[in-house]
């Protein structure tokens, strides 16, 4: 997607539909407003059947904990707009908690940490998403 995008991560994320409960998190850590600052930030974003992979109960669970809620997205989250060109000749980036996400690319696959990237480069005006398949955790 080459042309730029006139609405930032979090209004990106909302009008896609598959982001959900991804949304629903951002909202319940106060990260809207981090998400929605110049940035710019590239945001790793689990898709609604990524989140509903994970055990049950682990969303509401995180949902009535905040910091930890917070501390899971964040380690979604990298500073500074890195496209999927450049994602693929890293081995690791630093997240927004602070913590290292493992890169690894496989012939067309890029993993990051035990996640599947299966869209890449959605231009956002502060920043870029790049879509997987698995929420990924702080160690």
């Amino acid at each position: 997607m080459s042309e730029m995008e006139t609405k930032s991560i979090v209004e990106t994320a909302v009008a896609a539909g598959q982001f959900n409960t991804l949304v629903t998190a951002v909202k319940a850590a106060d990260l809207v407003e981090t998400l929605s600052d110049p940035g710019p930030f590239t945001v790793f974003a689990p898709t609604d059947d990524a989140f509903a992979k994970l055990p049950e109960g682990t969303v509401e669970s995180l949902l009535q904990n905040k910091d930890k809620l917070k501390a899971v997205l964040t380690y979604h989250v990298v500073s500074g707009k890195v496209v999927a060109s450049d994602v693929v000749n890293l081995e690791s980036a630093t997240t927004v908690n602070g913590q290292q996400i493992t890169i690894k690319v496989e012939g067309d696959t890029v993993m990051v940490d035990n996640a599947k990237v299966v869209k890449t480069d959605i231009e956002c005006t502060n920043g870029v998403i790049h879509v997987i398949d698995t929420v990924i955790l702080p160690k």
